[in-house]
This record gives structure tokens, sequence and C-alpha cells, in this order.
């Protein structure tokens, strides 16, 4: 087995499934962390967490917790306190935390001219310089707010959900919320209780997934067995029908896409809130004046606070695009991990996918792991495979919207069935080829 160093650069879910892997399989790594402990965003106390006070998982514990460490929780949905305990008792339970840099914020990742990479970071020693023969970022994608521009000034407060961490934020504020993902509606359910007043602005539709179904966590039904994409869209959406009626009725546009070709809203007490006049949907901005918000339908608003629930942008500060293959909104990566140049650097949680879990990401990990440890020639072919052959088809026949944030999703179901074909094939358990196996690429699908 090939010893080789690998630097990891964060310490959440990622990168934890990064080290794991790369543990089991016999190579060695040093571990960097901004923070002053594992989690990432998950600790609340970390000074770039985007976490809040009442934020919880949106996918079921089962669905979502590591296949060798089950959560020492009954919760179907825990907060982000029992989160943070349960990375940490995962990280002190197989010798994890100790191959860590903690405080220690990575500055640069460049090419070392022998093929491998030096790693630039400021930590309580000071600068620090280390070449690894391999870097995989696993710093995360909802670090780096998204602030978009808008005609005119607001002479308010401007918010964005990242610097939110708990209600009495807004307490006795009229605001309001401008996105209505699932950080937006969560902190409106929040804010009806504090604040004097809450509106909140959208542009386009959504359709809204509640906690439970049937009595059962909504996304644990059907696990195992994934229907085709129309059908499932088909059925879903009268099943959604039918428990949480049509968000049409509560103000919201009319959603100009089916269901799951964006992310679904887990939280329909915002539909209660909004039925019970606690607050209202406004349409897009128009224009900022002073404290006054003009809306495209020609009414305005005054308001104290305006937030920004309007999501993150893909952030890889210390490293080269072109390193990346950075391409439009994110990088440009197979299965969404390698550079295809093959450059030594590897992207570890650059997917966002209804219910692909950590364990997904840990999967994600173990293909890294075997490629690492692959024999020289089966690196070889499967380096030139994938330059030569079409990728796969990552959307599991969903037509995704061609959104920012929408530029790395996948269907979970479809791209954990490619990293098993591609980790296979690495480890010589599988024949088949880890390049495309349908007519539609990735590529093509962004």
């Amino acid at each position: 087995m090939r010893e080789q160093r690998v630097a990891i650069i964060g310490a959440g879910p990622s990168g934890l499934s990064a080290a794991r892997a790369l543990q089991r399989a016999g190579i060695a790594f040093d571990g960097y962390e901004a923070s002053a402990g594992v989690g990432g965003l998950w600790d609340i106390d970390n000074p770039r967490s985007t976490m809040y006070e009442s934020a919880h998982l949106i996918s079921s514990r089962t669905t979502t917790q590591f296949a060798e460490f089950p959560m020492g929780t009954d919760a179907d949905y825990p907060s982000h306190k029992v989160l943070i305990r349960y990375f940490r008792d995962f990280a002190d339970h197989f010798g994890l935390t100790g191959r860590f840099r903690f405080d220690t914020k990575v500055t640069a990742v460049t090419r070392d001219g022998e093929g491998g990479w030096t790693v630039t970071a400021t930590g309580p020693d000071g600068e620090t310089t280390e070449h690894y023969a391999s870097v995989i970022l696993a710093n995360g994608t909802l670090a780096e707010p998204n602030v978009p521009t808008f005609r005119g000034e607001f002479t308010g407060e401007l918010l964005h959900s990242s610097a939110y961490k708990r209600a009495t934020q807004l307490t006795g504020k009229r605001i309001l919320i401008i996105g209505a993902g699932n950080s937006g509606c969560d902190i409106a359910v929040d804010a009806v209780h504090h604040a004097a007043s809450v509106d909140m602005s959208v542009r386009r539709g959504y359709y809204f997934v509640p906690r439970y179904l049937f009595g059962r966590p909504a996304d644990t039904l059907n696990q195992g067995r994934p229907l085709p994409a129309k059908i499932k869209q088909f059925v879903d959406k009268r099943v959604l029908q039918a428990f949480t009626g049509d968000p049409v009725k509560f103000g919201f546009p009319k959603p100009d896409y089916k269901i799951y070709e964006s992310h679904p809203i887990v939280n329909t007490l915002i539909l209660n809130h909004l039925g019970q006049g606690d607050l209202r949907v406004r349409p897009d901005i128009d224009r900022f004046d002073g404290d006054t918000v003009h809306f495209r339908d020609g009414t305005n608003g005054r308001y104290d606070t305006v937030l920004l629930a309007t999501g993150y942008t893909l952030d890889y500060p210390f490293a080269s695009r072109d390193d990346l293959n950075w391409t439009g909104f994110s990088p440009d990566l197979f299965l969404n991990v390698f550079p295809p140049s093959f450059n030594g650097l590897y992207v570890m949680g650059m997917i966002e996918a209804s219910g692909i879990g950590w364990q997904g990401r840990y999967e994600q990990a173990e293909l890294i792991a075997a490629y690492l440890t692959a024999p020289a020639d089966r690196q070889a072919e499967f380096r030139r495979r994938v330059g030569t052959e079409p990728w796969p088809d990552l959307t599991g026949g969903y037509h995704y919207l061609g959104l920012e944030r929408m530029s790395y999703y996948v269907n979970k179901d479809a791209y954990r069935r490619e990293l098993h074909r591609a980790t296979e094939w690495l480890t010589d358990a599988g024949t088949s080829s880890p390049g495309i196996h349908s007519a539609t690429a990735t590529r093509a699908a962004r």
C-alpha cells in the first residue's frame, strides 16, 4: 500500500469523512481547521458558522447519519446541539481529532513544482508551509454569503442570514425576509414570535414537504426503491397537495418548474403562520428607498430590517480556479470530486441532493481513497477513461433549474450508484467502466 501524505482542509462532515476513509485505507494525512474544533458549520461557536439557535436537520436522522456510527438520539430531526456532539464523538471514537490542526487557517494551496502541493496556513505558531502529494478541499459550500445587489439604498439594517443567530435579534422590528429557502422559512417562523411584523419577498414558487407523512419521517418512505423521475414527480405532487394544500392559496407564486427540479422546502409551519395571518408574502424587489422597499407589483412597505436569505456562493479561496477546472458557477469535476486533469486536488462535499446524507459524503471519500491506493496502471486507465468517455448522468432524469445553487446538484440515487461503480472498478471488484452508461452527460445537464 502506497504511503503518501495528504492534506485535508476542513473538519466538518466532509473533512471527517475524508479523514476516516484515508485512515481506513492506511493513507497518511494532516487535517487543517480554521475553528477550534470539529463540526464545521454545525458548531455555532465557529466564527464562520452559519448556524442559528433554532436549526435542526431537514433530513431525518437515519437517512443522514454515518452508517458505521449511528447517532445516539431517538430524535428524528435532531438540533444543531445534538449534531455538534455527534461529530465530536465520531472524531474522538475513531481517533481523528488529534489529526487536525485547529485554529489554523489555510491561506494558499499552490503547486510545488515537483508534482505535489504546498499548503500555506496561519495558526497558533504563525505561518507554516507543508508539502503534500495530494490535497482534499473539504471546507464546505455554505460559508460565503451570496449578497445580491438592489437598486437604491436601504437605510435600515441589512442582514444576511449567515449573521442570524437567534430570534431576539428581530424583537420589535418590522422585518422583510428576501428569499424563501429552508433557512428563510425557518427564520420567518422564528420571527413571527418576536418581530413587530414579518413579510417575505419571493421571486418564484416552492414545493413544501412536511417532515412527517403517514406518521413517519417523509424521507424514509420508499427507501431503496427509487421511482422513475416522472412517476415520482406525479405521485409526490399529489401526495403533497393532499397533506399541505396548494401554496398558491397562501400567497406564493405558482412554481414554474416540477417538484424536485429545485430543492423543496421542508417546513410546513410557514404555511400555518401564513394561514393565521402572522406573516405575508410579497413579490420580488424593485428598489430600496430609505426605509421603504418597493416591490415589482407597485406596492411598498417600510421596514427596520431586511434579512437576506439568499444563500451562499461556492468558494475555495485558497486554490486557483484553473486548478479546479472552474466553469460557470462551479468547478466541473468528474463525479463532483476529480478535476479532469487529475492534478492531485480533490473536492469533498461539493454536492447538493435531497437525502444524500453524510454517508453520501463518506462514499465520496471512499472513492478518493480507492483511487489513491489503486495500482499505478489502474489509476492511469481510470484517468484515461475519465478523459475520453462521456461522464455519467447524475440527474436521475430530473431537469434541475439552471441556478447557481443548483450547478452542483445531483440525484442521490444516481450519484451514489456511480460512486459505487467507480470505487468497485478502482478496487478491481467490478468490471464496468467508470465512465458514462447513458446518453446524457453531466456536463450537458448543466
